[in-house]
């Protein structure tokens, strides 16, 4: 009854008219950065920072947050669409790409709307009755617990790869391998630069995705003989009954999987949206339609990127750490306006803390009447022709990259992808898995090290711990039941193809 009076108290703070305008404000930039190639809510909130000093405490925050997670939905369009990924939604190239090519363009944009609505309404949820319990969760976690919990990540590598599993295995250790590249964080030295300066800070995520998925998408069109458009016809918006029923179980299982992945640091929504896409593989009813343009495959990754972009305020809000780079500019403008996040923050500051919560269920809402009506008019820009659109796409991506650092070298990184993602699709390898490797690598590297170096040198740090003894007895299990899978389905088609051919008498 407690949180009902606070949520009350919030919405009496967040529903005045200057705050309502500043959370449309956010969401609507939001949206518009998520459609853009290469940009992003960290680029815009950076631009955007220094005008938290003329704006009102409250407002400034909630429009900043509009910012964040209204991006996360424009991401998923430029995903669908174009199979123009952003690091949170290089999932939805999978299943919403797939739809595209069958028509069903206007269903996939409706399914990751709605699906997002779910997904954020589930995290406000979590936020608003165990934001200060679950923000101590972060605490139980140590670098062997992380460093499990990576490993689990890679798991997801049979879920996440269309092809064969082997194909898959061995992409993602090609992003593991390009995860390495750059100045190796614990001694300084440079690792596989290849003495080339640019090559310093390593690879940046933006210039891969937009490279092996929306450049090599596009020289793979125009490589095409016939002249193609899969934006023409007509537009298929609301789904229908049987549909809804089968988004609504993905969206929940989405929702629950981000909100607990947004709460752990180096988890959020890039992770979030590999976890929900494997969990769908395994338990929907459809399982065997995902990676073909199946809508579960749209409706779980976009809840859990809702999700997670949400919760991942959690550890923010209650412990006052910032568990990735959006929240760190986000702690930085609680600072700007003289307010350190914390445990003495609800106490201190509740009218803050409750209107945000409360303006995040309203930007959801603002989300859903924003986008989903507006369906149509994103998808009359694509009924342009295609040879027409693919240099105004090439020119954004061009953009995208170069505006993350300002640097031209960045555009040539992702040229060179891009040729690299072509060689993939030709030869039918996908590139997901790479996108996996890439993001979970750094980060295994470093909790190992980090694990390592506090037990001394000792491995027994990672089965002692109760958390990462059990991530890696499961991870043991489902290996284990894996291969026993693949060997029993190996004998079956070796005897089917040694038993023998009855030839039936011939009238």
């Amino acid at each position: 009854m407690e949180v009902l009076n606070n949520l009350a108290f919030g919405f009496s703070h967040a529903l005045t008219w200057q705050n309502l305008m500043f959370c449309a404000i956010g969401c609507t930039v939001g949206t518009l950065v998520g459609l853009l190639p290469g940009l992003g809510p960290l680029a815009t909130i950076s631009l955007l920072l220094p005008l938290t000093y003329s704006i009102p405490t409250t407002g400034a925050l909630i429009m900043l947050a509009g910012i964040y997670y209204g991006a996360q939905y424009g991401d998923s369009v430029s995903a669908i669409t174009m199979k123009i990924p952003h690091a949170s939604s290089i999932v939805a190239c999978i299943d919403g790409y797939a739809m595209t090519l069958k028509g069903k363009t206007g269903l996939a944009l409706f399914t990751a709307g709605f699906s997002s609505f779910i997904g954020g309404t589930v995290a406000i949820l979590v936020l608003s009755f165990l934001a200060p319990m679950l923000g101590e969760v972060a605490f139980l976690f140590g670098p062997a617990d992380y460093c499990a919990m990576m490993l689990v990540g890679f798991v997801c590598v049979s879920f996440v790869t269309t092809g064969s599993l082997l194909n898959g295995l061995a992409m993602c250790m090609i992003g593991v391998l390009l995860g390495t590249i750059g100045t190796d964080v614990n001694s300084g030295m440079l690792r596989f630069t290849m003495d080339l300066p640019f090559l310093t800070d390593g690879v940046a995520i933006v210039s891969i995705a937009l490279g092996c998925f929306g450049i090599a998408e596009i020289t793979k069109n125009l490589d095409a003989k016939e002249e193609r458009s899969p934006f023409n016809g007509k537009i298929n918006l609301i789904p229908t009954w049987p549909e809804f029923k089968r988004i609504i179980p993905s969206a929940l299982r989405g929702s629950v999987i981000g909100s607990f992945l947004g709460i752990l640091p180096g988890g959020g929504p890039a992770i979030a949206q590999f976890a929900a896409y494997a969990v769908d593989k395994k338990l929907s009813k459809y399982k065997h339609e995902i990676g073909t343009g199946c809508i579960e495959g749209v409706a779980g990754q976009a809840a859990a990127d809702e999700a997670a972009a949400r919760t991942s305020f959690i550890p923010l809000m209650s412990i006052g750490i910032p568990e990735n780079a959006v929240m760190a500019l986000m702690l930085a403008a609680f600072i700007i306006k003289g307010i350190q996040p914390g445990p003495n923050m609800i106490a201190s500051h509740p009218e803050l803390f409750w209107g945000l919560v409360a303006s995040m269920w309203i930007g959801n809402v603002f989300l859903l009447v924003l986008n989903v009506p507006l369906v149509r008019y994103w998808l009359s820009v694509f009924k342009i022709p295609y040879v027409v659109l693919f240099p105004s796409i090439l020119f954004f991506c061009c953009i995208g990259t170069y505006s993350v650092n300002n640097n031209l070298d960045d555009v040539l990184i992702t040229a060179a992808f891009g040729f690299m993602g072509y060689m993939f699709l030709r030869l039918e390898l996908d590139a997901a898995p790479l996108m996996l490797g890439f993001i979970l690598g750094p980060m295994l590297e470093e909790n190992f090290r980090r694990a390592m170096l506090l037990s001394r040198g000792s491995f027994g740090a990672f089965v002692t711990r109760p958390i990462s003894g059990t991530l890696l007895g499961l991870i043991a299990i489902f290996v284990t039941w894996q291969v026993l899978s693949f060997v029993i389905q190996a004998r079956k088609k070796d005897a089917a193809a040694l038993a023998p051919v009855v030839l039936e008498p011939q009238e």
